[in-house]
Protein backbone atom coordinates (compact mmCIF):
# COMPACT_ATOMS: atom_id res chain seq x y z
CA UNK A 1 0.00 0.00 0.00
CA UNK A 2 1.85 3.13 -1.18
CA UNK A 3 1.02 5.94 1.32
CA UNK A 4 2.55 9.07 2.18
CA UNK A 5 3.69 9.31 6.02
CA UNK A 6 3.60 12.38 8.11
CA UNK A 7 6.85 12.56 10.10
CA UNK A 8 6.02 13.02 14.57
CA UNK A 9 6.91 17.14 15.11
CA UNK A 10 5.61 19.77 16.41
CA UNK A 11 3.24 21.73 14.82
CA UNK A 12 4.45 25.24 13.70
CA UNK A 13 2.01 27.90 14.67
CA UNK A 14 1.92 29.56 11.42
CA UNK A 15 -0.55 26.82 10.07
CA UNK A 16 -2.49 27.62 13.05
CA UNK A 17 -2.57 31.53 13.91
CA UNK A 18 -3.89 34.38 11.11
CA UNK A 19 -2.50 35.79 8.27
CA UNK A 20 -3.93 39.15 8.07
CA UNK A 21 -3.21 39.92 4.50
CA UNK A 22 -5.19 37.03 3.25
CA UNK A 23 -8.14 38.02 1.39
CA UNK A 24 -10.36 35.73 3.08
CA UNK A 25 -9.55 33.56 6.25
CA UNK A 26 -11.45 30.96 8.32
CA UNK A 27 -11.14 28.60 11.38
CA UNK A 28 -14.25 26.17 11.35
CA UNK A 29 -14.58 23.30 13.66
CA UNK A 30 -17.39 20.23 13.35
CA UNK A 31 -18.16 18.10 15.91
CA UNK A 32 -20.53 14.91 17.16
CA UNK A 33 -20.80 14.54 20.43
CA UNK A 34 -23.62 12.59 23.07
CA UNK A 35 -24.89 14.73 26.25
CA UNK A 36 -24.51 11.90 28.71
CA UNK A 37 -27.45 12.99 30.87
CA UNK A 38 -29.75 11.91 28.25
CA UNK A 39 -28.01 10.08 25.90
CA UNK A 40 -28.88 12.47 22.58
CA UNK A 41 -27.03 12.71 19.65
CA UNK A 42 -25.77 15.86 18.91
CA UNK A 43 -23.28 17.77 15.76
CA UNK A 44 -22.28 21.15 15.08
CA UNK A 45 -20.44 23.15 12.60
CA UNK A 46 -19.07 26.95 13.80
CA UNK A 47 -16.89 28.93 11.20
CA UNK A 48 -14.90 32.50 12.07
CA UNK A 49 -14.21 34.46 9.53
CA UNK A 50 -12.65 37.62 8.31
CA UNK A 51 -12.08 38.97 4.77
CA UNK A 52 -13.70 42.11 2.58
CA UNK A 53 -17.00 42.43 1.72
CA UNK A 54 -16.63 44.12 -1.87
CA UNK A 55 -14.84 43.32 -4.53
CA UNK A 56 -11.91 46.34 -4.36
CA UNK A 57 -11.21 44.73 -0.66
CA UNK A 58 -11.47 47.48 0.53
CA UNK A 59 -14.22 47.29 3.27
CA UNK A 60 -13.30 44.59 5.98
CA UNK A 61 -16.21 42.23 7.62
CA UNK A 62 -16.12 39.43 9.99
CA UNK A 63 -18.41 37.03 10.60
CA UNK A 64 -19.44 34.55 13.14
CA UNK A 65 -21.75 31.48 11.94
CA UNK A 66 -22.48 28.74 14.25
CA UNK A 67 -25.17 25.81 13.60
CA UNK A 68 -26.62 23.14 16.20
CA UNK A 69 -28.27 19.73 15.06
CA UNK A 70 -30.09 18.21 17.92
CA UNK A 71 -30.12 14.84 15.77
CA UNK A 72 -32.72 13.23 17.41
CA UNK A 73 -35.15 15.19 17.46
CA UNK A 74 -34.31 16.76 13.35
CA UNK A 75 -33.69 20.13 14.34
CA UNK A 76 -30.93 22.43 13.91
CA UNK A 77 -30.52 26.10 15.68
CA UNK A 78 -28.86 28.48 13.65
CA UNK A 79 -26.83 31.94 14.73
CA UNK A 80 -25.13 34.23 12.03
CA UNK A 81 -23.64 37.41 12.61
CA UNK A 82 -22.00 39.54 9.63
CA UNK A 83 -19.80 42.13 11.06
CA UNK A 84 -19.14 45.25 8.51
CA UNK A 85 -15.89 46.64 9.40
CA UNK A 86 -14.44 44.65 11.81
CA UNK A 87 -12.36 41.84 12.15
CA UNK A 88 -12.03 39.05 14.53
CA UNK A 89 -10.51 39.72 18.25
CA UNK A 90 -6.76 37.75 17.45
CA UNK A 91 -3.28 37.38 19.30
CA UNK A 92 -0.82 37.68 16.53
CA UNK A 93 1.93 35.78 18.29
CA UNK A 94 -0.61 32.14 18.75
CA UNK A 95 -3.42 30.90 17.48
CA UNK A 96 -6.48 32.75 19.77
CA UNK A 97 -9.59 33.82 17.64
CA UNK A 98 -11.95 35.29 19.62
CA UNK A 99 -16.14 37.03 18.54
CA UNK A 100 -17.44 38.48 21.52
CA UNK A 101 -18.18 35.49 24.27
CA UNK A 102 -16.67 32.82 21.64
CA UNK A 103 -13.19 31.49 20.99
CA UNK A 104 -11.06 29.29 19.47
CA UNK A 105 -7.31 28.84 20.71
CA UNK A 106 -4.24 26.62 21.98
CA UNK A 107 -1.61 25.08 20.18
CA UNK A 108 -1.28 21.53 18.44
CA UNK A 109 -2.40 19.23 20.01
CA UNK A 110 -4.46 20.57 22.30
CA UNK A 111 -7.26 23.37 21.99
CA UNK A 112 -9.63 25.07 23.87
CA UNK A 113 -13.60 26.12 22.15
CA UNK A 114 -15.49 28.23 23.24
CA UNK A 115 -19.04 29.11 21.37
CA UNK A 116 -22.23 31.18 22.57
CA UNK A 117 -25.29 31.30 20.91
CA UNK A 118 -27.18 33.96 22.85
CA UNK A 119 -30.65 34.04 20.51
CA UNK A 120 -31.35 30.29 21.68
CA UNK A 121 -29.33 30.34 25.17
CA UNK A 122 -26.62 27.71 24.17
CA UNK A 123 -23.36 27.80 25.28
CA UNK A 124 -20.83 25.03 23.73
CA UNK A 125 -17.62 24.79 25.79
CA UNK A 126 -15.08 22.37 25.20
CA UNK A 127 -11.48 20.91 24.77
CA UNK A 128 -10.39 19.44 21.23
CA UNK A 129 -7.32 16.71 22.03
CA UNK A 130 -5.75 15.87 18.24
CA UNK A 131 -6.13 11.95 18.35
CA UNK A 132 -4.68 12.72 14.02
CA UNK A 133 -1.62 14.31 12.52
CA UNK A 134 -2.33 17.67 10.64
CA UNK A 135 -2.53 17.89 6.79
CA UNK A 136 -2.71 19.65 3.87
CA UNK A 137 -5.62 19.46 1.47
CA UNK A 138 -2.87 18.54 -1.52
CA UNK A 139 -0.17 18.32 0.04
CA UNK A 140 1.13 15.44 -2.32
CA UNK A 141 -0.08 17.47 -5.42
CA UNK A 142 0.81 20.69 -4.79
CA UNK A 143 2.13 21.14 -1.05
CA UNK A 144 -1.17 22.05 -0.20
CA UNK A 145 -1.97 24.84 -2.79
CA UNK A 146 -5.32 24.74 -3.96
CA UNK A 147 -7.52 27.10 -6.75
CA UNK A 148 -10.34 29.04 -6.63
CA UNK A 149 -12.02 30.80 -9.93
CA UNK A 150 -9.05 33.05 -10.31
CA UNK A 151 -7.59 33.45 -6.95
CA UNK A 152 -5.50 30.56 -4.93
CA UNK A 153 -5.42 29.56 -1.34
CA UNK A 154 -4.16 27.03 1.54
CA UNK A 155 -5.95 24.37 3.26
CA UNK A 156 -4.74 22.89 6.32
CA UNK A 157 -7.13 20.16 8.67
CA UNK A 158 -7.40 18.34 11.62
CA UNK A 159 -9.37 15.02 10.49
CA UNK A 160 -10.06 13.61 14.22
CA UNK A 161 -10.30 15.27 17.53
CA UNK A 162 -11.33 13.62 20.56
CA UNK A 163 -14.00 16.67 22.54
CA UNK A 164 -14.83 16.98 25.99
CA UNK A 165 -16.61 19.51 27.56
CA UNK A 166 -20.29 20.97 28.29
CA UNK A 167 -23.14 21.86 26.42
CA UNK A 168 -25.71 24.49 27.97
CA UNK A 169 -28.93 24.86 26.10
CA UNK A 170 -31.78 27.03 27.18
CA UNK A 171 -31.31 26.94 31.08
CA UNK A 172 -29.94 22.96 30.91
CA UNK A 173 -26.50 21.70 31.02
CA UNK A 174 -25.21 18.62 29.80
CA UNK A 175 -21.81 16.87 30.16
CA UNK A 176 -20.88 16.29 26.57
CA UNK A 177 -18.28 13.70 24.95
CA UNK A 178 -17.61 13.00 20.99
CA UNK A 179 -15.48 12.94 18.17
CA UNK A 180 -14.27 16.49 16.20
CA UNK A 181 -12.51 18.16 13.44
CA UNK A 182 -10.56 21.62 12.77
CA UNK A 183 -9.94 23.27 10.05
CA UNK A 184 -8.11 26.60 8.85
CA UNK A 185 -8.27 28.13 5.38
CA UNK A 186 -6.90 31.20 3.90
CA UNK A 187 -5.05 33.35 1.27
CA UNK A 188 -6.49 35.31 -1.88
CA UNK A 189 -9.38 34.30 -3.10
CA UNK A 190 -13.25 35.57 -2.48
CA UNK A 191 -16.43 33.12 -3.05
CA UNK A 192 -18.76 36.49 -3.40
CA UNK A 193 -16.59 38.45 -5.77
CA UNK A 194 -14.94 35.08 -7.05
CA UNK A 195 -13.47 37.07 -10.62
CA UNK A 196 -12.11 39.61 -7.74
CA UNK A 197 -8.46 38.35 -7.09
CA UNK A 198 -7.02 38.48 -10.93
CA UNK A 199 -3.67 40.02 -9.87
CA UNK A 200 -2.69 36.46 -8.66
CA UNK A 201 -3.86 34.90 -11.69
CA UNK A 202 -0.32 33.61 -12.17
CA UNK A 203 0.24 31.21 -9.22
CA UNK A 204 -3.67 30.31 -9.57
CA UNK A 205 -2.55 28.91 -13.17
CA UNK A 206 0.56 27.37 -11.53
CA UNK A 207 -1.53 25.51 -9.10
CA UNK A 208 -3.94 24.17 -11.75
CA UNK A 209 -1.34 22.97 -13.72
CA UNK A 210 0.11 21.04 -11.14
CA UNK A 211 -3.18 19.31 -10.01
CA UNK A 212 -3.97 18.42 -13.77
CA UNK A 213 -0.57 16.83 -14.08
CA UNK A 214 -1.09 14.73 -10.75
CA UNK A 215 -4.58 14.18 -11.30
CA UNK A 216 -4.02 12.55 -14.69
CA UNK A 217 -1.08 10.85 -13.83
CA UNK A 218 -2.86 8.92 -11.06
CA UNK A 219 -6.05 8.27 -12.86
CA UNK A 220 -7.17 5.38 -15.31
CA UNK A 221 -9.06 7.35 -18.32
CA UNK A 222 -12.33 5.38 -18.50
CA UNK A 223 -15.21 5.93 -20.94
CA UNK A 224 -18.18 6.06 -17.88
CA UNK A 225 -21.74 4.62 -19.16
CA UNK A 226 -22.80 7.76 -18.13
CA UNK A 227 -22.58 11.36 -17.49
CA UNK A 228 -24.64 13.91 -15.72
CA UNK A 229 -24.16 17.70 -15.52
CA UNK A 230 -25.92 20.92 -13.82
CA UNK A 231 -25.61 24.74 -13.95
CA UNK A 232 -24.96 24.98 -10.15
CA UNK A 233 -22.46 22.68 -10.05
CA UNK A 234 -19.93 25.57 -11.56
CA UNK A 235 -16.39 25.21 -11.14
CA UNK A 236 -16.78 28.04 -7.80
CA UNK A 237 -18.71 25.42 -5.76
CA UNK A 238 -17.94 22.16 -4.44
CA UNK A 239 -18.88 19.10 -2.48
CA UNK A 240 -17.41 18.75 1.05
CA UNK A 241 -17.59 15.12 3.08
CA UNK A 242 -15.77 14.88 6.56
CA UNK A 243 -16.31 11.09 8.36
CA UNK A 244 -15.08 9.20 10.99
CA UNK A 245 -15.65 5.38 10.79
CA UNK A 246 -16.91 3.54 13.75
CA UNK A 247 -13.55 1.97 13.66
CA UNK A 248 -11.43 4.73 13.89
CA UNK A 249 -10.34 5.68 10.51
CA UNK A 250 -11.38 8.81 8.80
CA UNK A 251 -11.58 10.51 5.45
CA UNK A 252 -12.17 13.86 4.12
CA UNK A 253 -13.32 14.74 0.58
CA UNK A 254 -13.57 17.91 -1.67
CA UNK A 255 -14.65 18.09 -5.08
CA UNK A 256 -14.36 20.77 -7.49
CA UNK A 257 -17.55 20.39 -9.60
CA UNK A 258 -16.83 21.71 -13.45
CA UNK A 259 -20.36 21.54 -13.29
CA UNK A 260 -20.21 17.54 -13.27
CA UNK A 261 -23.06 15.80 -10.81
CA UNK A 262 -22.59 12.40 -12.30
CA UNK A 263 -18.96 11.34 -13.66
CA UNK A 264 -15.32 12.01 -12.54
CA UNK A 265 -14.66 13.76 -10.00
CA UNK A 266 -11.58 16.75 -10.42
CA UNK A 267 -10.99 17.08 -6.53
CA UNK A 268 -9.74 15.01 -3.72
CA UNK A 269 -10.32 12.33 -1.06
CA UNK A 270 -7.69 11.80 2.03
CA UNK A 271 -8.31 8.75 3.96
CA UNK A 272 -6.07 7.45 7.15
CA UNK A 273 -6.15 4.30 9.69
CA UNK A 274 -4.39 5.81 12.06
CA UNK A 275 -4.16 9.75 11.37
CA UNK A 276 -0.29 9.83 10.96
CA UNK A 277 -0.51 7.61 7.37
CA UNK A 278 -2.39 9.35 4.93
CA UNK A 279 -3.53 8.08 1.20
CA UNK A 280 -4.62 10.97 -1.23
CA UNK A 281 -7.09 9.44 -4.03
CA UNK A 282 -7.52 11.44 -7.12
CA UNK A 283 -8.94 8.58 -9.19
CA UNK A 284 -12.63 8.72 -7.89
CA UNK A 285 -16.38 8.40 -9.81
CA UNK A 286 -19.10 10.01 -7.91
CA UNK A 287 -23.00 10.48 -8.11
CA UNK A 288 -25.70 11.76 -6.01
CA UNK A 289 -28.32 9.02 -5.47
CA UNK A 290 -30.66 11.46 -3.65
CA UNK A 291 -31.00 15.00 -4.46
CA UNK A 292 -33.40 18.08 -3.23
CA UNK A 293 -34.29 21.56 -4.33
CA UNK A 294 -33.63 24.39 -2.18
CA UNK A 295 -36.72 26.34 -0.74
CA UNK A 296 -35.38 30.03 -1.66
CA UNK A 297 -33.54 29.72 -4.52
CA UNK A 298 -33.75 27.53 -8.04
CA UNK A 299 -31.07 25.48 -7.42
CA UNK A 300 -30.49 21.36 -6.51
CA UNK A 301 -28.30 19.87 -4.05
CA UNK A 302 -27.33 16.22 -3.17
CA UNK A 303 -28.21 14.91 0.51
CA UNK A 304 -26.51 11.07 -0.87
CA UNK A 305 -23.57 10.79 -2.43
CA UNK A 306 -21.87 7.43 -3.86
CA UNK A 307 -18.32 7.44 -3.99
CA UNK A 308 -15.44 5.11 -5.64
CA UNK A 309 -11.99 6.18 -5.37
CA UNK A 310 -8.92 3.81 -6.52
CA UNK A 311 -5.00 3.81 -5.71
CA UNK A 312 -2.97 1.20 -6.94
CA UNK A 313 -4.33 -2.08 -5.34
CA UNK A 314 -6.99 0.50 -3.15
CA UNK A 315 -9.98 1.15 -3.65
CA UNK A 316 -12.51 2.99 -1.15
CA UNK A 317 -16.23 2.70 -1.79
CA UNK A 318 -18.84 5.44 0.26
CA UNK A 319 -22.12 6.03 0.28
CA UNK A 320 -22.64 8.97 2.01
CA UNK A 321 -26.42 10.33 3.43
CA UNK A 322 -27.65 13.14 4.85
CA UNK A 323 -29.83 12.16 8.26
CA UNK A 324 -31.49 15.64 9.31
CA UNK A 325 -33.09 18.40 7.52
CA UNK A 326 -30.63 20.01 6.12
CA UNK A 327 -29.74 24.05 7.12
CA UNK A 328 -29.85 26.22 3.82
CA UNK A 329 -27.71 29.27 4.23
CA UNK A 330 -28.38 31.37 1.23
CA UNK A 331 -26.49 34.55 0.68
CA UNK A 332 -27.71 36.68 -2.18
CA UNK A 333 -24.97 39.75 -2.82
CA UNK A 334 -25.38 40.76 -6.40
CA UNK A 335 -29.33 40.51 -7.53
CA UNK A 336 -28.35 41.96 -10.68
CA UNK A 337 -25.43 40.04 -11.78
CA UNK A 338 -24.57 37.08 -13.34
CA UNK A 339 -23.37 35.34 -9.93
CA UNK A 340 -25.97 36.16 -7.54
CA UNK A 341 -24.75 34.65 -4.96
CA UNK A 342 -24.00 32.18 -2.58
CA UNK A 343 -25.40 28.97 -1.09
CA UNK A 344 -24.19 26.25 1.68
CA UNK A 345 -26.47 23.63 2.58
CA UNK A 346 -24.97 21.42 5.74
CA UNK A 347 -26.28 18.64 7.65
CA UNK A 348 -24.63 15.13 9.31
CA UNK A 349 -25.75 12.01 7.80
CA UNK A 350 -23.80 8.26 8.19
CA UNK A 351 -21.48 6.43 5.55
CA UNK A 352 -21.97 2.96 4.61
CA UNK A 353 -19.46 1.14 2.09
CA UNK A 354 -16.19 -0.82 2.21
CA UNK A 355 -12.11 -0.80 1.62
CA UNK A 356 -9.91 -3.05 -0.03
CA UNK A 357 -6.76 -2.68 0.36
CA UNK A 358 -6.26 -5.58 -3.00
CA UNK A 359 -6.28 -8.71 -0.38
CA UNK A 360 -8.96 -8.22 2.24
CA UNK A 361 -11.98 -6.06 2.22
CA UNK A 362 -13.15 -4.25 5.64
CA UNK A 363 -16.70 -3.18 5.52
CA UNK A 364 -17.07 0.24 6.75
CA UNK A 365 -19.44 2.46 8.78
CA UNK A 366 -19.77 5.91 10.41
CA UNK A 367 -20.70 9.29 10.73
CA UNK A 368 -20.36 11.96 8.63
CA UNK A 369 -21.20 15.76 7.42
CA UNK A 370 -21.92 16.62 4.12
CA UNK A 371 -21.50 20.24 2.96
CA UNK A 372 -22.32 21.04 -0.54
CA UNK A 373 -21.60 24.85 -1.39
CA UNK A 374 -22.91 26.26 -5.03
CA UNK A 375 -22.24 30.00 -6.44
CA UNK A 376 -25.39 30.70 -7.69
CA UNK A 377 -26.05 32.44 -11.06
CA UNK A 378 -29.38 34.21 -13.08
CA UNK A 379 -29.08 30.82 -14.74
CA UNK A 380 -30.70 28.80 -12.38
CA UNK A 381 -31.09 24.86 -12.25
CA UNK A 382 -30.26 23.51 -15.51
CA UNK A 383 -29.22 19.58 -15.81
CA UNK A 384 -28.27 17.57 -18.66
CA UNK A 385 -27.78 13.66 -18.34
CA UNK A 386 -26.09 11.04 -20.91
CA UNK A 387 -26.37 7.32 -21.15
CA UNK A 388 -23.92 5.87 -23.50
CA UNK A 389 -25.31 2.98 -25.89
CA UNK A 390 -22.84 0.08 -25.59
CA UNK A 391 -22.82 -3.04 -27.68
CA UNK A 392 -24.75 -5.61 -27.52
CA UNK A 393 -27.80 -3.13 -27.18
CA UNK A 394 -26.21 -0.77 -29.90
CA UNK A 395 -23.82 2.24 -30.49
CA UNK A 396 -25.09 6.20 -29.87
CA UNK A 397 -26.24 8.32 -26.74
CA UNK A 398 -29.46 9.16 -25.44
CA UNK A 399 -29.40 12.86 -23.28
CA UNK A 400 -31.92 14.48 -21.30
CA UNK A 401 -32.49 17.83 -20.44
CA UNK A 402 -34.21 20.09 -18.25
CA UNK A 403 -34.29 23.88 -18.57
CA UNK A 404 -35.68 26.13 -16.04
CA UNK A 405 -34.01 28.91 -18.07
CA UNK A 406 -35.34 27.96 -21.55
CA UNK A 407 -38.62 26.75 -19.80
CA UNK A 408 -38.30 23.22 -21.52
CA UNK A 409 -37.65 19.55 -21.04
CA UNK A 410 -35.81 17.97 -24.07
CA UNK A 411 -34.99 14.31 -24.95
CA UNK A 412 -32.51 12.97 -27.72
CA UNK A 413 -31.93 10.02 -28.70
CA UNK A 414 -28.54 9.54 -31.48
CA UNK A 415 -28.19 5.70 -32.23
CA UNK A 416 -25.41 4.87 -35.10
CA UNK A 417 -26.11 0.57 -34.85
CA UNK A 418 -27.40 -1.57 -35.72
CA UNK A 419 -30.09 1.13 -36.77
CA UNK A 420 -29.20 4.68 -37.23
CA UNK A 421 -32.10 6.37 -35.64
CA UNK A 422 -32.27 10.24 -34.41
CA UNK A 423 -35.45 11.24 -32.22
CA UNK A 424 -36.05 14.88 -31.05
CA UNK A 425 -38.76 15.55 -28.03
CA UNK A 426 -39.40 18.48 -26.17
CA UNK A 427 -42.16 19.87 -23.37
CA UNK A 428 -42.82 23.10 -21.76
CA UNK A 429 -41.76 23.07 -18.12
CA UNK A 430 -42.90 26.09 -15.34
CA UNK A 431 -39.97 26.33 -13.36
CA UNK A 432 -40.53 27.24 -9.58
CA UNK A 433 -40.20 31.11 -8.18
CA UNK A 434 -38.68 32.49 -5.27
CA UNK A 435 -38.41 35.46 -3.31
CA UNK A 436 -35.02 35.64 -2.53
CA UNK A 437 -33.86 36.95 0.46
CA UNK A 438 -30.21 38.79 1.52
CA UNK A 439 -28.70 37.72 4.67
Amino acid sequence: MKQKKLLHRSHPREDEKGHPHSVLEWWSIEAFFQSHEDKKRWSVKVAMSEGFGDPQHRQQMSVFNMTVFDEDANKYYEYYRRIPQTRLQQNPEVFDVQYEQSFMRGSYPLYQMKFHDPDHEITLEFTSQAESQPHWVAQEATKGWLPMGVGFYRYWFIPKTRISGTLRIQQKQYTIEGTGYLEHVWGSFDYEHPLSTASGLLSTLWVYKKLVFWWLQNRTIRLPKSLGFSTENNPLGYDWIWGVFDNGWSVFYGNALFWIMKGPAAGILIFSKDGETYTEFSDISFQYTNTVSAKEHDFVYPTAIQLRANKGKETLALTCTMTCTSREYIRIARKNSFWSGLAICEAPGLMTGSYSDGHHTTPLTGVCKIEPQRELSCLGHNMMTIEFIRPPKGVGLSAHVESHFFKKNIDVLVQFAPVPKLQWKHTRLTPPSFSHRNR
